[in-house]
């Protein structure tokens, strides 16, 4: 049966505009992208996430032809900023600094989530691995090893406090994960993000972090604090006198690793053909010499991976500190 001339109609030019607007899409990623791609923060400026988004920022926006944008959505551990991009137009242009709490970590802590951390992303491309390590305040826990550091703890349940940049950040995993393996009893004190953890630290509020080594290396040059180990497998140049946990002979230390990463996550449903072109803007910003010099010299190990080597960091990440998470009995409402 024949349609009528009106819906005859109709149809022809729907069918047209669905040709355009396929071709327009196909056309897409060869015009990509035409205005400025935004960074939204998961944390706050100062922080190590925020340092290193910075030292690629001007490299990048080159590298892709248009200025990359850092925009701040601070709060609930990352929480805040990811959801709003789990929201976002999947074009390429919103895309959410995240680490390996916010698209790891946050699955197992967190009961609900108003968004899946693989369903709902694209990973893009990693950027670095970042290694915490553990820092006193001398004035408050005059140790020197890790061993006598968990002899005072052992011989102190309950005494003493420790910092972090947030429930369920790196910072705090990195903790659980070594109090769990030795039986440790301290009381985690979170903080907004790492500029006010680590002041808690200078001004004697708690005993310590495991923060980042880029956050703590003008603190720990200037004799403000003492590092007691880092969370990497092996050492880090950054701080190359500082052992790793891992070789302390301590039972419950070995193979420890602790460490996280940061990296670009878009939008479900964003063009793969833009995911590559981002993949491959970072892993050329990665690789000048300059850049990697600096990101290295700040304690941190540059990660390449293509998008789909990324995607099983991601779960593997996810799987791993689920289980940290039931280990430690940790969970947010």
């Amino acid at each position: 049966m024949r349609l009528p001339i009106a819906r005859r109609v109709f149809a022809a030019a729907l069918s047209v505009l669905s040709a355009l607007s396929l071709a327009a899409f196909a056309q897409a990623p060869a015009d990509w992208p035409q205005h400025p791609v935004t960074f939204v923060m998961t944390f706050p400026a100062g922080s190590g996430v925020d340092v290193v988004a910075r030292t690629i920022q001007e490299p990048l926006g080159k590298a892709l032809g248009q200025p990359v944008v850092i925009d701040y959505k601070v709060g609930a551990a990352g929480n805040v900023a990811s959801e709003y991009v789990s929201r976002a137009r999947p074009d390429g242009y919103t895309l959410v600094f995240g680490t390996a709490a916010t698209h790891g970590v946050n699955a197992a802590l967190y009961k609900k989530l108003p968004f899946d951390v693989e369903a709902d992303f694209v990973p893009v491309a990693p950027i670095l691995d970042v290694s915490n390590v553990l820092t006193i305040n001398p004035e408050v826990m005059d140790v020197k090893t890790l061993k006598e550091f968990v002899d005072l703890v052992r011989a102190n349940p309950g005494k003493y406090n420790y910092a972090s940049t947030g429930q369920g950040t790196g910072t705090h995993m990195a903790f659980a994960e070594l109090n769990s393996r030795l039986g440790l009893n301290m009381v985690h004190v979170p903080y907004k993000g790492g500029p006010e953890a680590m002041q808690a630290v200078l001004k004697g509020e708690t005993c310590c972090i495991m923060n980042q080594v880029q956050t703590v290396l003008t603190q720990y040059k200037a004799g403000k604090v003492r590092l007691l180990g880092v969370t990497t497998p092996k050492r880090v140049a950054a701080v190359q006198e500082v052992p790793a946990i891992a070789e302390s002979g301590i039972p419950g230390t070995q193979a420890f690793d602790s460490s996280t990463w940061f990296a670009l996550f878009a939008p479900k449903g964003t063009d793969p053909a833009v995911v590559g072109k981002l993949n491959a803007a970072v892993r050329q910003v990665l690789q000048q010499p300059e850049i990697r010099a600096r990101l290295e010299g700040a304690g941190n190990t540059v990660r390449l991976e293509t998008p789909e080597q990324f995607r099983v960091t991601v779960r593997n990440n996810r799987q791993k500190w689920a289980e940290v998470v039931r280990a430690a009995n940790i969970s947010i409402e």
